[in-house]
């Protein structure tokens, strides 16, 4: 008779103890989330930065305090490849070069960082939205010298032309003509009288000038290519090429970005 043989079985491999996989389960969690924070953390730190430069940047460039909107593109990668899609531009302190109340949006395409000897880049294209109020043009003239003289602006959709109540009760009156001419705002006197006698040339000249220098500071290179007078106003669009920023004052924080 054959002797019996006992059957042997393999034990199952031990699984590690519970509270051990708990803790790596807490560690690899903790780590991931130190990571989003890291990355969330970073991009809202150079999205602030960026915005920052690019203030100063627009500021020196459009001669007023602007507030900048960024692309949705992540701000690290565009600080790493200096590729940066778009940002858009607005006035904030209701001014804009000499003219007070005068809002722009605009827009600045294709930025490439590339800093040089004398350039922190260049811009594809731009664009901008223009307006401004009679309230503005008048605050603007009675800051340039001119005081209470100019009583009050009025503004006609039908022809084109703003009216200037000059001195007390608008005892005088000037109508001015802006239009679009060669690329630039031109801005012709179509009538200046007091009681049916001229106006002194001179007030009539600082009016205008005041007038022409307003509209014709066209930022990065743009020019206007529409233009009307509202019955509120002015309101024109301006539009540009490709243009070379100056470069970034490297004492500023904006050195280290381009």
């Amino acid at each position: 008779m054959a002797p019996s043989t006992t059957a042997t079985s393999t034990a199952p491999p031990s699984k590690p103890p519970l509270r051990r996989r708990h803790w790596v389960l807490i560690t690899a969690g903790v780590i991931v989330a130190a990571l989003v924070v890291a990355l969330v953390g970073g991009e809202f730190y150079a999205r602030h930065t960026v915005k920052s430069c690019m203030s100063q940047q627009f500021r020196n460039e459009l001669g007023t305090n602007v507030d900048i909107g960024l692309s949705p593109k992540p701000m690290l990668v565009q600080m790493l490849d200096k590729d940066v899609p778009y940002i858009t531009v607005d006035s904030d302190d209701s001014a804009f070069g000499p003219a007070k109340d005068m809002h722009v949006h605009a827009r600045i395409n294709d930025i490439q960082l590339q800093n040089s000897a004398d350039s922190s880049g260049t811009i594809g294209s731009s664009s901008a939205d223009v307006k401004w109020s009679t309230d503005g043009i008048q605050s603007t003239l009675q800051d340039q010298s001119f005081g209470a003289l100019v009583s009050a602006v009025h503004s006609n959709a039908s022809d084109g032309t703003l009216e200037f109540d000059i001195g007390p009760a608008g005892l005088a009156k000037l109508t001015v003509h802006p239009h679009i001419s060669d690329g630039t705002i031109a801005v012709d006197t179509v009538n200046a009288e007091i009681l049916g006698l001229g106006i002194p040339t001179d007030l009539v000249d600082g009016i205008v000038k005041v007038m022409s220098e307003s509209l014709q500071s066209y930022p990065l290179g743009m020019t206007p290519k529409t233009f009307q007078v509202t019955d509120n106003g002015i309101e024109m669009t301006l539009a540009g090429g490709q243009y070379t920023l100056p470069r970034a004052d490297q004492n500023s924080q904006c050195g280290g970005l381009v």
